[in-house]
C-alpha cells in the first residue's frame, strides 16, 4: 500500500511524520528528487537532505544543515527518469544514513554523523526545473493524528505484523525493504517472504530479479507481485523432519483452514529454496519450476 503525491518545480518540502527508521518510495522525475530528514515538520536545523539525481541527473549527495561541502556524494548518471518510476530506500539509525535502490540491499550512498539527532519527520520536493510523482510506502508514515499536510492523501494504517523486533513488511514488484532476511539462493539471493493465495497466507521465496514472491499451493508454484518480506531479525535454520516443529520456530502464515505454517528451506536442483512447512502434512513444500515440491526432511527457520 502506497501514498501517492505530486511535487511541483518548487524547492519547498512537504512534510510527513515517520513511523520507523526507514523510508521506501518510488519517484518519477527527470532529476532533482530531494528528501529531508528533520526533527519537526519544517525546514530548519538540524536537518539531513538527500539529493537524488541532482546536477542534471548526474550526481547524488547527502547534505547536513544546508552546509557545504556535502558530507557524502557519488556519481549517479541517469539514476532518475521522467518517464518511469524508480524505487529507492533511505535508512537511518543513530546518525548512520544509507541510501539504496529498490531491489538492492546494498546502499550506494552513506554517511555516519558524529553528532546525530533524532529524526521525526521526512519531507519531499523537486526543483530546478523538475516536478515529480511519488509513491511512498504507507508503512513508513506515522498515524494520521500527527499528519501535517491535510492537502495530501491521508496515510493508511501500517500493514505488518510485529513479532518482537521481527516484522513482515508489505512490499510489491521487486521492492526489497532494508533489513530483509536472506534465506536461500539460486542464481541470486532469495529472501523470506509470504503472500496470500486462495484464502491462505503462504511462506515462500522473494526473488528480486523476477519482481515477485513465489509460493507453493495445490501442486503448483504461484507468482505474486504483492507480498510481505520478513525484516529486522537474524533467524537461525535448523534441520528437522516430518512434523517435528521446534518450540522456537517462527510462524510464517496459515492455511485456508487456519493451520499455522512455518518457514522451511531445502536444497533442490542446485538451489537453496524457501517454502512452507505444513505440520499436518509432515513436509516442507517449496515452489520450484512451476510445481509444488514436497520434502519430508528440511531446515526450519527459528528464533536464535
Amino acid at each position: 500500500m502506497a501514498i501517492s503525491l505530486s511535487t511541483d518545480d518548487k524547492l519547498e518540502y512537504h512534510f510527513y511524520p515517520v513511523a520507523s527508521g526507514q523510508l521506501q518510495f518510488r519517484i518519477k522525475a527527470p532529476h532533482d528528487a530531494h528528501i529531508a530528514l528533520t526533527t519537526g515538520p519544517q525546514e530548519e536545523e538540524p536537518m539531513y537532505e538527500v539529493f537524488i539525481g541532482g546536477w542534471n541527473n548526474s550526481k547524488s549527495v547527502i547534505r547536513k544543515n544546508r552546509a557545504k561541502p556535502d558530507v557524502a556524494e557519488v556519481e549517479t548518471p541517469d539514476i532518475l527518469s521522467g518517464d518511469e518510476y524508480r524505487g529507492f530506500w533511505i535508512r537511518w539509525d543513530d546518525g548512520a544514513i544509507s541510501v539504496g535502490k529498490e531491489g538492492e540491499p546494498s546502499s550506494f550512498l552513506t554517511y555516519a554523523d558524529p553528532e546525530p539527532f533524532g529524526v521525526g519527520y521526512f519531507g519531499v520536493c523537486t526543483g530546478w526545473g523538475a516536478s515529480g510523482e511519488w509513491l511512498i510506502e504507507a508503512i513508513c508514515v506515522a498515524g494520521q493524528s500527527r499528519y501535517t499536510n491535510p492537502s495530501a492523501p491521508p496515510p493508511q494504517p501500517a500493514e505488518y505484523v510485529e513479532m518482537g523486533k521481527v516484522c513482515w513488511v508489505d512490499s510489491s514488484d521487486g521492492l526489497l525493504p532494508p533489513s530483509a532476511v536472506e534465506g536461500g539462493k539460486d542464481d541470486e539471493t532469495l529472501y523470506v517472504g509470504r503472500a496470500y493465495h486462495e484464502g491462505a497466507l503462504l511462506p515462500g521465496k522473494v526473488k528480486p530479479g523476477h519482481s515477485a514472491c513465489y509460493v507453493a499451493w495445490g501442486g503448483g508454484e504461484h507468482r505474486k507481485s504483492e507480498y510481505q518480506v520478513l525484516c529486522g531479525c537474524e533467524p537461525a535454520w535448523v534441520p528437522t523432519s516430518g512434523n517435528n516443529i521446534p518450540p522456537n520456530a517462527i510462524p510464517g502464515g496459515e492455511t485456508e483452514d487456519n493451520e499455522t505454517l512455518y518457514v522451511g528451506r531445502v536444497e533442490h536442483s542446485g538451489t537453496l529454496t524457501i517454502g512452507k512447512v505444513q505440520p499436518s502434512h509432515s513436509v516442507c513444500y517449496i515452489p520450484y519450476g512451476g510445481a509444488e515440491v514436497a520434502y519430508p526432511e528440511y531446515e526450519i527457520m527459528v528464533e536464535k
